[in-house]
């Protein structure tokens, strides 16, 4: 299961529907890449972790207002889909390639 590409994300946020472009790149177990907003703001992933088809990242966003998003996912082919957590609560996200 390759995590590796460029997917297009719809986050279900508090404040309405986001979406945002994620470039993930696997390395054995080890994730990075870059997650850009609708704004075009980009920022580099961090903590990423890829096991078989779960994976998990960490991104700093400054757009609507800063703040530490923690990714959790399951890659399923074109597909991912999983949870959004931040200190204001969480929500579920979608994307394909």
């Amino acid at each position: 299961m390759s995590a590796d590409g460029t997917w297009k994300l719809s986050m279900q946020t508090p404040l309405g529907e986001r979406k945002a472009t994620l470039a993930l790149q696997s390395s054995g177990g080890a994730l990075t890449g870059k997650l850009t907003g609708e704004e075009g703001n980009a920022t580099d992933i961090y903590d990423g972790k890829l096991s078989g088809n779960a994976a998990s990242w960490k991104a700093d966003i400054k757009s609507p207002m800063p703040l530490t998003l923690a990714f959790t996912a399951t890659v399923d082919g074109n597909k991912i889909a999983g949870t959004v957590s931040a200190p204001v609560g969480s929500w579920p996200f979608t994307g394909s390639k």
